[in-house]
């Protein structure tokens, strides 16, 4: 009964701190977007942690702005003057008004008509309100390069912090590399398969001389060869089994079966190939993960390299899901991302660092996509406005981020349920 509870406390311990991760990175996003409308002198009517009924809200009387504490820990917004509204533009001048033609009294017709042609029309007025001067202006009314710096503060705030994260991480425990764990050397290999082969515990470094971050590194090295190629590898090998000293030794691996990577989660002909064992047990191939330390500048380095080459497997991924290479079961929606945060930073301090960098650099780049409702799609119709000297409609723009998001909520949820379906 004891272990039970200690169990269920456990859950329910990971997946608030999954839940707190996701919320500290959208919060910072926000914070991007605040901070930069404040130095740009945006009027910001809100700023609001969580979404749903406040349980906190302070007004602030200078500024009019609100700060507030909300019910469903799972997002944020920085709410600016006039920045969803969907009004058409107005003329800076108001339509001059004419009253009724009355007859004019005269004598005579040719006294009349120069008097009538002489008299000045009267001069239209501005009759909207001016804002004084040092104010801070509507989100809308602003100019397009301030708009977008905005826009684009919020995910360069994501990285920052992600690759902050990455930095620590790396200093104080290491990279995580992929290892083999155990080698097939069952009965049948040819002698020079068995010459030509990585180790058991070797933890892979390089592959053909270029450094190796993600496992999508290590297929692509391999992906077109045939079997009885050689690849050059540079591992970390076990050289003293009793002191567990390691050595970092360039070795060729002769590949044992053809490698063709259909995709970014199509890995197991990598390990077929490359001679990992495979575990009938576990139903799956024998590898690990295995921290390694640099020194202080390739340290520093490839934390930069590692956040880049997250970033561009977010655009590999979309570009197989486009092409049809990759299923959309592959993904995950909000209640998998959760899941799988929850797993993974309640093992160690290690892993949160890792988890919560990875999910901060994946939320930089997915707001920047050129999708409706995101912050890359607002980019995009403030450049085209930029371009023509006047903006597309508001209204329309308004109703195509408000489609947006209803989809991406849509398909969120779709993905979410094709994990538990399939």
């Amino acid at each position: 009964m004891v272990n039970n509870l200690l169990s269920v406390w456990s859950t329910i311990g990971s997946v608030v701190l999954a839940i707190l991760i996701l919320l500290v990175m959208i919060t910072v996003h926000e914070f991007g977007h605040w901070v930069a409308g404040k130095i740009l002198n945006f009027k910001i009517n809100e700023f609001s942690i969580g979404f749903g009924p406040a349980l906190f809200k302070h007004k602030y009387k200078k500024s009019g702005e609100v700060f507030a504490l909300r019910l469903i820990p799972l997002g944020g917004y920085c709410a600016f003057e006039g920045e969803d509204s969907i009004e058409e533009e107005k003329p800076d001048l108001a339509e001059p008004v004419f009253e009724e033609e009355k007859p004019i009294a005269a004598e005579t017709p040719a006294q009349a008509v120069p008097e009538q042609i002489a008299a000045p029309l009267p001069e239209a007025k501005d009759k909207r309100k001016k804002k004084p001067r040092g104010a801070p202006g509507k989100f809308t009314e602003m100019k397009p390069w301030k708009r977008i710096i905005v826009l684009l503060a919020g995910a360069f705030m994501n990285y920052v912090l992600a690759l902050f994260l990455i930095i620590v991480c790396f200093f104080a425990y290491g990279q995580t590399m992929t290892a083999v764990y155990t080698m097939d050397t069952g009965e049948g290999l040819a002698s020079e398969y068995l010459e030509y082969s990585l180790k058991d515990k070797d933890i892979f470094l390089k592959a053909n001389g270029k450094n190796l971050y993600l496992t999508t590194d290590l297929a692509k090295a391999v992906n077109g060869k045939k079997k009885g190629d050689l690849v050059e590898f540079t591992v970390s090998r076990v050289v003293d089994t009793e002191t567990n000293a390691r050595e970092e030794r360039t070795v060729s691996v002769m590949l044992r079966a053809d490698v063709n990577v259909k995709n970014s989660a199509d890995l197991d002909n990598v390990w077929e190939a490359l001679g990992v064992e495979y575990s009938e047990e576990e139903e799956a191939y024998m590898l690990a993960g295995a921290t390694y330390r640099f020194g202080f500048f390739e340290t520093l380095g490839r934390s930069f390299m590692y956040s880049f080459k997250i970033a561009g497997s977010i655009f590999k991924v979309l570009g197989e899901l486009l092409t049809g290479k990759l299923g959309i079961s592959a993904l995950g929606g909000p209640v998998s991302t959760i899941a799988m945060t929850s797993q993974v930073a309640s093992r160690s301090f290690r892993n949160f660092l890792e988890i919560a960098g990875f999910i901060g650099v994946n939320l930089a780049v997915f707001n920047l996509l050129p999708i409706p409702a995101l912050d890359g799609s607002k980019i995009v119709f403030t450049v085209i406005e930029w371009i023509r000297g006047k903006p597309i409609s508001r209204k329309v723009e308004a109703i195509i981020h408000g489609v947006g998001f209803i989809l991406l909520l849509g398909f969120a949820v779709l993905v979410d349920i094709l994990q538990f379906v399939l």
